[in-house]
């Protein structure tokens, strides 16, 4: 491959990572796995990546447009919005309680990465737009260059995920029951914050 190709790829490093840095649903749930397990964030990641991939390729097909209808946008802003606000209650009322993490994120960490994926609507928006520009640019090395793509996003995303999770989880001991109480419900106002905005902004 050319010089090109990598320097595309080295771009799709940089722009991943400051999309999945980024404050959001999915970082919460590492966060708050986390502190029950310290590989959760894999299985998050995993979970995210199960509905990432398929959308990749839908978008490689030439769907993205559908993801930029204003109704579809709306549907996913209130639906996913409402989702979020719903954890992130949950998570500032039971913020005192041990079982805070269970309550908010019911199952396997799996399952609160993809819940946390489909309940975010700009994870939806940054495909249709950032996403698909960076699709669009793969496609122009051909097929190999969609699964060099996948590769490097998707290590982005479970590197920074399972990092969260571990390091929680490591420092949970020097946890105090006032600071336990304090990041659960940090964490819930963010999911809050998140889910109010999401569901306003798609109609406002």
């Amino acid at each position: 491959m050319n010089w090109e190709f990598w320097a595309f790829l080295g771009a799709v490093g940089i722009i991943s990572l400051s999309g999945v840095m980024m404050p959001g649903p999915v970082m919460v749930a590492a966060i708050a796995k986390g502190s029950e397990n310290k590989h959760a964030g894999l299985w998050i990641a995993l979970g995210h990546l199960m509905i990432e991939i398929p959308l990749i390729a839908l978008i490689a097909m030439g769907f993205y447009y559908v993801l930029t209808d204003n109704w579809v946008q709306g549907i996913i802003g209130v639906g996913g919005g409402a989702l979020l606000l719903y954890m992130g209650i949950q998570m500032i009322r039971m913020r005192e309680e041990k079982e805070v993490v269970e309550k908010a994120f019911p199952g396997h960490p799996i399952l609160a990465g993809i819940i946390t994926t489909v309940g975010n609507p700009y994870f939806i928006l940054w495909w249709a737009t950032i996403g698909a520009t960076l699709i669009i640019g793969a496609l122009e090395f051909g097929w190999i260059g969609i699964v060099a793509f996948v590769i490097v996003h998707e290590t982005c995303d479970v590197l920074w995920d399972w990092f969260l999770s571990y390091s929680v989880h490591r420092s949970k001991d020097l946890w105090t029951d006032k600071s336990h109480a304090i990041i659960f419900g940090v964490c819930g106002a963010v999911l809050v914050v998140f889910g109010i905005y999401f569901m306003m902004a798609f109609w406002v």
